[in-house]
């Protein structure tokens, strides 16, 4: 970014150029004055309905705090300073502000809030709302906020519509200024009287495209559009937010929901189940064109969905024996004889991306890890991550993990797995809240029984399972992070030892490494791609071998189902599709279902 040769109202130095959105890395895609998105289409029709589905249930429209379970959508009101293009790894566009200004070290951020923004209450937003913004999330948001905007050492006000944050100026912090663009913004005259760190069913006001419309507590939820909404014209925004209402439905489990879509109940769903792809759309909406199936490669980066060790329970505090026990996952059986032989072995955090680790650390990456080596395990220099398995089978696997367990003080006696110096039963609960999870979780469940553990399998309702996995109240759990192109603050949230420590994070493994924080610290530091790139293998790396999961499987594409009602863009950007580009087509509407 450009620097000014001018000084600073305090004369204290050199101010960057003000610009209209910012890069984590390299250059913005769209210069100043861009007219929309490469992948929307820009007079998109508006009008018509967009009908979800969801399980479980929901409590609150508050999407800010630990309490409650907030409904599907409940962002839809809310707006931040910024907004991201999804063609571009991690890049933002003015949205409530029209500038961001930041100098060449990313020390601090001003924003220049657009005058005609305002709340659904019809109130101007002002740099009093971003400062209250900050300061209700800093101190009662949820932990991913509170660990974000501690870094703010103080906010100023260089202008009626100007806001400054100054961040740690001896060790910044270069994707700060992104995340206070993302920070949500909320309104200081609404919550002057009303809680904000407690569940509601009564709608906060936003500033956003949508308002609450309709609420059937727990049961449906109903988002309409606001005709009037100040930032439809705005370049970031224009072609998307097309539908005049979005409907979710809640279901008791995936098997109801996906009933439900057979009947037309709503309009479109993800799918993620193998199963459920190869046999549950043989249906004659399916047959005869009007539901279409899709398979949409993207550019993401797999993410880990695996079975969670809880290294907060003390049968799971040893690495070998974490190691021990993944190797009772059976992958070849589970995906040829419950997942159609659909997918995909996942060995990398960031999979299907440039971003992954493989083979050995080698360059940069090695030079980070090596002061390190007497933290790390010796393999991690030496060989190439896979998850653990052994060429011949799931009794070869067997056979290698007794091996472990014993090196690790783990004997059988009369059947029983037990820990030898002082009879530590190997005994634990696979914790889920998906019902399509519970084979594959039993047949893991199987083979750890095989080595003489005592696993039970448990499912319970949204409300039980959050509120477990908030209080970290679980032995195992089968998890998804999802990852991005450019993972940075979030990753101490997810692997951070302070994360571990304070409930409602993300680390659910309980990860309390120095290595893994000092890696995350260097990666929000990066200047340049290729460091960054080889700081996110190293940590990566980190991870994987110190055996937190047993890492499942992905794919490198979205399927979707859906009734044949909607047009879309012909681009699908970097991240897969985004909704709020398509559109309800009125003539395959009118068809019917």
């Amino acid at each position: 970014m450009a620097v000014l040769l001018a000084l600073s109202a305090d004369g204290v130095g050199p101010l960057a150029a003000q610009d209209h959105g910012i890069a984590m890395h390299g250059d913005l895609k769209y210069e100043a004055g861009f007219d929309h998105l490469d992948y929307v289409y820009p007079d998109a029709p508006k009008g018509g309905e967009l009908r979800r589905a969801a399980t479980g249930t929901f409590d609150s429209l508050n999407p800010f705090i630990i309490k409650g379970v907030p409904a599907h959508g409940s962002h839809l009101p809310f707006e931040s300073l910024l907004k991201r293009a999804w063609d571009e790894p991690f890049s933002l566009y003015g949205l409530i502000a029209e500038s961001i200004e930041v100098p060449d070290d990313r020390s601090s951020a001003t924003f220049v809030l657009r005058p005609e923004a305002h709340f659904h209450d019809g109130r101007p937003i002002t740099v009093d709302d971003v400062v209250f913004s900050w300061e209700i999330l800093k101190e009662q948001g949820r932990p991913n906020h509170r660990l974000y905007y501690r870094q703010v050492q103080r906010i100023e006000r260089p202008g009626a519509r100007s806001v400054r944050f100054v961040f740690d100026s001896a060790a910044p912090d270069r994707e700060l200024p992104l995340i206070i663009g993302l920070m949500p913004i909320l309104s200081k005259s609404y919550y002057a009287a009303v809680t904000f760190e407690e569940t509601t069913l009564d709608p906060p006001p936003g500033s956003g495209p949508y308002r609450v419309e309709n609420v059937d507590a727990g049961r449906s939820i109903v988002y309409r559009r606001d005709p009037e909404y100040w930032g439809r014209n705005l370049p970031i925004n224009r072609g998307q937010h097309n539908f005049d209402r979005i409907r979710y439905d809640y279901y008791r489990d995936g098997n109801v929901m996906m009933e439900a879509f057979k009947a037309g109940e709503y309009d479109l769903r993800r799918e993620h189940s193998a199963k459920r792809w190869a046999t549950a759309y043989d249906f004659p909406a399916a047959a005869d064109g009007r539901v279409k199936l899709e398979h949409l490669p993207h550019g993401r980066p797999s993410g880990m969905f695996a079975f969670v060790f809880n290294t907060r329970r003390e049968i799971f505090v040893d690495r070998t024996v974490r190691h021990a026990l993944a190797h009772a996952f059976d992958f070849a059986w589970v995906n040829e004889t419950l997942l159609h032989g659909a997918y995909i072995r996942t060995r990398s955090i960031f999979d299907n991306s440039e971003l992954g680790s493989r083979g050995v650390p080698r360059g940069l990456e090695r030079d980070l890890l090596e002061p390190f080596r007497k933290r790390l395990p010796p393999e991690l220099f030496e060989d190439a991550y896979r998850p653990p398995t052994v060429d011949g089978g799931v009794r070869a696997n067997l056979k290698a993990a007794r091996r472990l367990l014993v090196e690790a003080g783990w004997v059988v006696q009369k059947g029983s797995l037990r820990r030898a110096e002082d009879g530590l039963p190997m005994a634990f609960e696979i914790l889920l809240v998906d019902s399509a999870n519970e084979k594959i979780a039993l047949s893991f469940a199987r083979n750890l029984e095989r080595l003489g553990a005592q696993v039970r399998v448990r499912t319970v309702d949204t409300p039980q399972y959050r509120y477990r996995l908030n209080a970290y109240d679980f032995d195992m759990i089968v998890y998804r992070w999802g990852m991005s192109l450019s993972p940075g603050n979030e990753q101490a949230y997810y692997w951070g030892a302070a994360a571990a420590a304070q409930e409602g994070t993300r680390n659910y493994p309980g990860v309390r490494d120095p290595v893994v924080d000092e890696l995350v610290d260097r990666m929000t530091k990066a200047r340049e791609r290729d460091a960054f790139v080889d700081i996110v293998r190293a940590m990566d790396r980190v991870l994987l071998w110190g055996h937190y999961f047993v890492p499942l499987y992905h794919l490198n594409e979205d399927r979707i189902a859906y009734w044949d009602k909607f047009g879309r863009p012909d681009i699908t950007p970097l991240y897969g599709i985004v909704m709020e580009a398509w559109w309800e087509d009125s003539d395959k509407a009118k068809t019917g279902r």
